[in-house]
């Protein structure tokens, strides 16, 4: 085991510090990677205050990560020591049930391994992007391509790959109608990847004030739920419904606007359970679903289609210092859009 620098919560209730955790020693099968930005996700925020149960602290959040391999093991085949790399929401799963064979780790029958909070398959509590550097196993390290700066891709591990995911499964595309509701940190990586997609876009926001920006970043309409109106004059609009927000809303309401067929599927994780009227799915044979992350092979074409597209998260970059503040400021939905420390500053 070795140290290394981080910032971390020490309880529920106490800001995130400056501290020091440990790292495995690298592996045959592990990489070590200097840490260069980390993603700050709304879910960091949730899990280190316990609102997603008990935790064990101190505790270094962060699930998305980019950075440079350092040191491979000597069995390592996948990656190579200067490559540019990324991290996201897993490190580790059975690799034997069905769903992982299938390539769909994330939803691993025998649980996958968190980035940090887990109980990974050696006994220990992992530790997150917060930090200098981290060791993982290469099945779960992804190639960032040449064309995403590192900055602009560390929030694409999680954000990205969490709306790319559900926009790929339901067929988003030429023809079809998406609406995202939400301009946050998954939201406005919601609009990027549907519209460079091919879909029409539109973006369901509590107000017009973010109208712009949504515009720029690819949105063909904006409309703001708090108009009473919006509701009616939508009603069987989208064919697709990608919902966002880590908070509850009126789900049958917003299932009223799918079209047959139509489906409103869930990114947002929000604490409380969201009810849903069986008849505003019953009347349009319309579907209420889940997406979680995306497995790594999913997760590196994400990547690769970014790039591809010159697509990147807008960020604000801070250093370690003011994680605190930024997470202040994710909960007034003040970040345009998503914070990505300067790991450089955790030294």
């Amino acid at each position: 085991m070795f140290t290394v620098s981080s910032y971390a919560a020490p309880s529920a209730a106490e800001p995130l510090v400056p501290t020091k955790i440990e790292r495995r020693d690298v592996g045959p099968l592990d990489v070590l990677i200097d840490i260069k930005f980390a993603g700050i996700c709304h879910s960091d925020i949730h899990t280190v205050r316990g609102d997603w149960g008990p935790q064990s602290y101190p505790l270094a959040p962060g699930h998305e990560i980019a950075g440079i391999v350092t040191e491979i093991g000597s069995a390592v085949t996948k990656h190579a020591i200067g490559d540019r790399v990324g991290v996201g929401c897993m490190v580790n799963s059975c690799r034997e049930c069905v769903n992982c064979l299938k390539g769909e780790e994330q939803y691993c029958l025998n649980g996958n391994v968190g980035t940090y909070g887990a109980v990974d398959r050696d006994g220990t509590i992992t530790q997150g992007g917060y930090s200098t550097h981290v060791v993982v196993t290469e099945d779960f390290v992804v190639r960032i391509p040449e064309g995403i700066a590192l900055d602009a891709a560390a929030p694409l591990l999680c954000a990205g790959v969490t709306t790319y995911s559900p926009l790929r499964h339901w067929g988003a595309g030429p023809g079809k109608r998406v609406a995202v509701v939400g301009l946050g940190g998954l939201g406005h990586m919601a609009v990027k990847l549907a519209h460079a997609m091919g879909a029409e876009v539109s973006v369901l926001s509590q107000s017009l004030k973010k109208q712009e920006d949504g515009l720029k970043l690819g949105a063909d309409h904006y409309y703001a739920t708090s108009d009473e109106t919006t509701f009616e004059d939508l009603a069987g609009s989208f064919d697709l419904i990608i919902n966002t927000v880590s908070a509850s809303i009126d789900i049958s309401a917003y299932l009223q606007l799918l079209t047959l067929d139509g489906a409103l599927v869930n990114v947002g994780a929000p604490a409380e359970p969201l009810p849903v009227n069986a008849f505003a799915l019953i009347m349009g044979r319309r579907s209420f679903a889940g997406s979680m992350i995306g497995g790594i092979r999913e997760t590196q074409e994400m990547l690769d289609f970014c790039a591809e597209h010159n697509l990147g998260a807008e960020i604000e970059v801070i250093p370690a210092s003011k994680i605190n503040d930024a997470y202040e400021r994710v909960l007034a939905s003040d970040v345009r859009y998503r914070f990505v420390i300067d790991t450089s500053t955790l030294v």
